[in-house]
């Protein structure tokens, strides 16, 4: 992350228009944000958490009566504690629905590498400083994860020797891990696997890759990425994406003038190194470096590329497993570049797509998900009370990856369940809010789960339709009845 994606994320912000015509499979919203949308999160509500970028508010857009996002109204939120306005740093929504921010490589915009961090309740609309761990001066921009047992993991990304930490969300206790690593956690990112772990690529170390282990809290070698992926000059790199195959597609910067791909087959034993196989280099000298990327329903990864790193404009991507084809940009493509631009995979499956300015643009892919990738619902009770809480059980209720990635600067993972209830008469859509998820594992197979939902104390009665949806795909209907 460099300092360039700030000036970049400011002229973005001068230089959004309005009125912006739909292209093809890019849509704006039709009530744009009045501020600098960047990192965006999907709350357990179905609303959409958004930064006004470098500062120290946040906005929620919450989808019209008909679950549509391009006709969803914006809120103010409650704003981040005093002193505290990060710009590249960590974030994730908890298994209780809580959003975690931490550190910041910037703080209102001036190089600080802050240690501060805060957590937001929405039933509450309040922030609640996390105070860090002891002997820690900087955070910065650093990589972050919910493990499967919902326990927060946090890099320091600069220190030396490397370390990270593990945060218990319900004692806000730090507990440091992972001091075993080879190289700086600077500028990478983290992919969680199905079998627990998370994959990451080291930035400093070559082609040289590692798993990190959970109940052992170190890191181990998962072997070499046959092509080099992170730039020589700035170490940058791009996202590592898990597809629904089990494959991660991991994305280069520009090293030697092209950005190379490799993909990842993870082995049947997680604490071996598993194996890699070049993949396609992306077209037209493009690269993935500081670059979202996102899992879209079909399968396919939504690639934002750069001819170089920080180098505008950006080209946009779908790659299905074994080759790249290009789809139309967005309006700010021309002057737009991969460090400004942040992914997040609505309930809709739609992919919400924000590059610091006041342009917000929803992009819509061809194809439907494989009946195999959806979530299935085995047990909800029929009839629900508004104002309730009620547990729902079935499978695959994370869905098959963390959704959106992007590495050391900004996360936006969604793998957790949503709960979407259509009334039947009017057709109105609300999101019940989940929480307390029995995993945040991703592609958990045939393996049950569960959620709690609230079911809202103003939602229309009468008879329904009840859905799961995870990363986009939803499960087939149940009926429900609300009373």
């Amino acid at each position: 992350m460099k300092f360039s994606r700030t000036l970049g994320i400011l002229a973005g912000f001068l230089l959004a228009s309005s009125g912006i015509a739909i292209s093809q499979s890019w849509q704006p919203l039709h009530n744009q944000p009045s501020f600098g949308a960047s990192v965006s999160l999907l709350l357990t509500d179905g609303t959409v958490m958004v930064h006004d970028v470098g500062s120290r508010h946040w906005w929620k857009l919450t989808p019209d009566n008909t679950g549509s996002y391009v006709d969803g109204i914006w809120t103010q939120i409650a704003s981040l504690p005093a002193g505290y306005a990060p710009y590249a740093y960590a974030s994730a929504v908890l298994r209780d629905g809580r959003v975690i921010v931490e550190g910041g490589e910037y703080n209102f915009f001036q190089l600080d590498w802050t240690v501060q961090g805060a957590i937001y309740d929405p039933t509450i609309d309040r922030w609640t400083r996390v105070a860090p761990l002891g002997g820690w001066n900087i955070i910065g921009d650093a990589e972050s994860v919910v493990l499967p047992n919902g326990i927060f993991m946090l890099a320091n990304c600069c220190s030396f020797p490397p370390v990270a930490a593990l945060l218990d969300p319900e004692t806000l206790t730090w507990t440091l891990t992972g001091n075993n690593k080879q190289d700086s956690y600077d500028e990478e990112g983290w992919t969680l696997l199905p079998d627990g772990t998370v994959l990451t690529i080291d930035a400093a170390n070559g082609t040289h890759a590692e798993k990190y282990i959970p109940e052992s809290g170190k890191w181990v070698n998962a072997g070499n990425t046959v092509v080099h992926l992170a730039d020589f000059g700035s170490a940058e790199i791009g996202p590592a994406v898990l597809r629904p195959d089990g494959t991660v597609f991991a994305t280069g910067a520009n090293s030697n003038g092209a950005g190379h791909t490799s993909i990842y087959y993870p082995p049947m034993d997680h604490t071996k190194p598993g194996r890699w196989v070049r993949g396609p280099d992306i077209p037209d000298g493009n690269d993935m470096a500081d670059a979202p990327a996102a899992l879209l329903p079909n399968g396919n990864v939504l690639c934002d590329t750069n001819p170089g790193v920080a180098n505008p404009p950006t080209t946009f991507y779908e790659f299905d497993g074994s080759k790249f084809t290009k789809v139309p940009g967005p309006p700010n493509e021309a002057q737009d570049t991969t460090e400004s631009g942040s992914m997040l995979i609505l309930p809709s499956g739609q992919i919400f797509f924000t590059d610091g300015s006041s342009d917000v643009e929803l992009y819509t892919s061809n194809g439907q998900p494989q009946n195999a990738w959806k979530p299935t619902i085995a047990a909800v009770p029929k009839e629900l009370t508004r104002g309730s809480t009620y547990l729902i059980t079935g499978t695959q209720f994370n869905g098959l990856s963390q959704g959106a990635m992007y590495g050391d600067d900004a996360q936006m993972a969604s793998n957790y369940p949503l709960l979407r209830i259509t009334n039947r008469a009017s057709g109105h859509v609300v999101y019940a809010r989940t929480h307390n998820h029995s995993t945040m594992a991703v592609a958990t197979g045939t393996k049950p789960v569960s959620t709690y939902f609230d079911v809202p104390a103003g939602m229309e009665t009468g008879s329904s339709d009840l859905a799961v949806v995870a990363n986009g795909i939803s499960s087939a209907l149940v009926a429900v009845t609300v009373q």
